[in-house]
């Protein structure tokens, strides 16, 4: 059974991928592929040796190798490898597995697996195993579901999502402490996180997915990257459906348990050392969670007091990634834009959280690019636009013109005014190459905060 794709989708996506494929091959390329061609010679055991093999070269390789490694060819070189039994399925659900979880975390691509005749095989494997009512083969069809969720990054059949939906569910409230069961439960939530945000029933994953995140909130029984995930196969929903807010605001926590998580990763990592040389896996679940965070700020429409504590978080990370991880600052930034962006977060609360501190503190720094100075202007011009609204009056007009005035004098003894001024005729450029909701406006006055 085949998904549908749009046509302006699929030209996207081979336009994204042709870019990788003029790249040379490399030594890790090379090998990778010798290892791939050799296996059909191999008996099962050799084979299993060589997916292993592979699966310690796939961990060392840049965006640019693994996308040129995995194109539609080594996929159905796979499938025509099951066809003729010369392949089992468990050493190719071995590598697919591994693949696909790093495929995930690393935050790259696979285009060509959607084209491949091993998804074909796949989507038609897990509908005939779901058909059977005696001898179901139950460890198969988690393993199969799982593959097409981490590999998969095409919409999902409504058949299909029926079937692997629950299926995955099923086998992540498994409470099992061991490290081999927690780590059946971590590859599995990663798989459903990687579920798209299709507007999927509530019935069919709420109370589930509700339950996992309260047990580890009482027991601590997932990985960090398993939790991660949990919330982040809820948040894909939340994109969907806003009713879904108050679960995640009041019951479920989400601000404070954001927080106190990168609170404890940020711990795990030497921030004095570059990202390359870190290499850690915290440095990925951050990256997740920012994304996630992203989300919450821009779409939450309750406000609580934890949202507070988690923009103070947001603000240390900045602190400690600006120097060596500037992919982290920046998404830190871009987290401060969203809080900037949204009415619920209230501008006394972006001061005394230090996030308005901890943007102007950027503005010096000899390093900045244009990502980073676009986001300034975006983060200079929603402080500006709120502090004139009548909107943001929740508060007595005395303390609004307080908030104004401290705001005003950050800004001055910063040297906004000046930054902003010698940028002002770059924002068409801005307007065109970074294009959020709104353009940036063209009126300096709206960059800054009259008293």
């Amino acid at each position: 059974m085949q998904c549908l794709f749009n046509t302006n989708i699929k030209m996207s996506l081979l336009s994204e991928y042709n870019s990788f494929s003029k790249m040379k091959e490399t030594n890790n390329t090379k090998k990778f592929t010798a290892l791939l061609n050799g296996m059909e010679e191999c008996n099962e055991e050799e084979q299993m040796q060589k997916i292993k093999e592979m699966n310690e070269m796939v961990d060392h390789m840049n965006e640019e190798e693994f996308e040129f490694v995995f194109t539609e060819e080594p996929f159905n070189k796979l499938d025509k490898m099951i066809e003729e039994k010369k392949l089992s399925m468990e050493n190719t659900i071995l590598l697919l597995k591994h693949v696909g979880c790093l495929k995930i975390l690393k935050n790259m691509q696979i285009y060509c697996f959607i084209y491949s005749k091993l998804r074909r095989r796949f989507e038609e494997m897990i509908i005939e195993e779901e058909g059977k009512k005696e001898e179901k083969n139950e460890r198969l069809l988690v393993d199969l579901c799982e593959c097409l969720a981490l590999l998969n990054i095409s919409i999902l059949t409504d058949e299909l999502l029926s079937i692997i939906m629950p299926c995955l569910l099923k086998v992540a409230s498994k409470k099992g402490e061991t490290e081999e069961a927690q780590k059946e439960v971590e590859i599995t939530l990663l798989a459903l996180s990687n579920i798209g945000s299709y507007n999927a029933p509530k019935e069919l994953h709420l109370n589930v997915i509700k339950t996992i995140i309260e047990h580890h909130q009482e027991h601590h029984n997932l990985t960090r990257l398993a939790y991660q995930s949990a919330w982040q196969f809820l948040m894909n929903r939340f994109y969907w459906d806003k009713s879904l807010e108050e679960v995640i605001v009041k019951e479920l926590h989400f601000a404070r348990e954001a927080a106190r998580e990168l609170e404890d990763l940020s711990k795990c990592i030497d921030w004095n050392r570059n990202e390359e040389e870190n290499g850690r896996i915290e440095v990925h679940i951050i990256r997740r969670w920012l994304y996630n965070i992203d989300n919450y700020l821009t779409s939450c429409e309750l406000w609580n007091e934890e949202i507070a504590g988690l923009i103070n978080c947001i603000v240390q990370m900045i602190r400690e990634s600006r120097d060596n991880h500037k992919d982290i600052c920046n998404r830190c930034l871009d987290s401060l834009r969203c809080a900037a962006e949204n009415r619920n977060v209230e501008i006394d609360d972006l001061l005394k959280s230090g996030a308005i501190d901890a943007v102007m503190e950027e503005i010096h720094k000899s390093t900045m690019d244009d990502i980073m100075i676009y986001a300034f202007l975006v983060f200079f011009e929603l402080i500006s636009i709120r502090l004139k609204s009548k909107m943001d009056n929740k508060t007595d007009e005395a303390k609004s013109k307080a908030t104004k005035r401290k705001v005003a004098e950050k800004m001055e003894e910063e040297g906004c005014e000046d930054f902003v001024i010698s940028f002002h005729r770059v924002i068409p450029f801005f307007n065109n190459e970074y294009n959020y909701n709104d353009a940036l406006s063209l009126y300096i006055s709206d960059y800054f905060v009259i008293i």
